[in-house]
Order: structure tokens, then C-alpha cells, then sequence
């Protein structure tokens, strides 16, 4: 058990590691989307208490509010 326990974040990591090279051609606008709609998932599943529903909502308005954004603050 303690094996498991122990190789469980490298493995992890290892497994994370295409997805995260895969962001490297996105533009910036891409990429806010993805941690939009990653955050928006996290964030619907926890307020649903981990509804199917809940999760695509949020995930679906964090990408529309991570793709709105540029990084950049607006000045008038």
C-alpha cells in the first residue's frame, strides 16, 4: 500500500504531462479558455456536490468567462 502511495503523484505527473504539453500551440486566448473551463468544472462539481449537471455548467461558463479574458486590465 505505501508502494502505491508513494508512486501515485509521479505517476500523476507523468500522465499530466502530455495534456499540459499540448496547451504549448495554443494562442493565450486558448489556453485562458481551457483554465476557465477546468476551474469552472472544479467550481460547478463543488457547489452541485458533484453533479454531472453541475459540472459541464461550470465548466461550460468558465471557458465562455476564460476565453472573454485577455490577462490584461482595461484602462479608459
Amino acid at each position: 500500500m505505501k508502494n502505491t502511495a508513494r508512486l501515485a503523484k509521479p505517476l500523476t505527473a507523468l500522465l499530466l504531462l502530455p495534456a499540459i504539453m499540448a496547451c504549448a500551440p495554443m494562442s493565450h486566448r486558448q489556453q485562458n479558455a481551457a483554465v476557465g473551463a477546468g476551474i469552472g468544472a472544479v467550481a460547478g462539481s463543488i457547489l452541485t456536490g458533484g453533479s454531472t449537471l453541475g459540472t459541464l455548467g461550470g465548466a461550460a461558463i468558465g471557458g465562455v468567462i476564460g476565453n472573454g479574458t485577455d490577462g490584461h486590465s482595461r484602462r479608459r
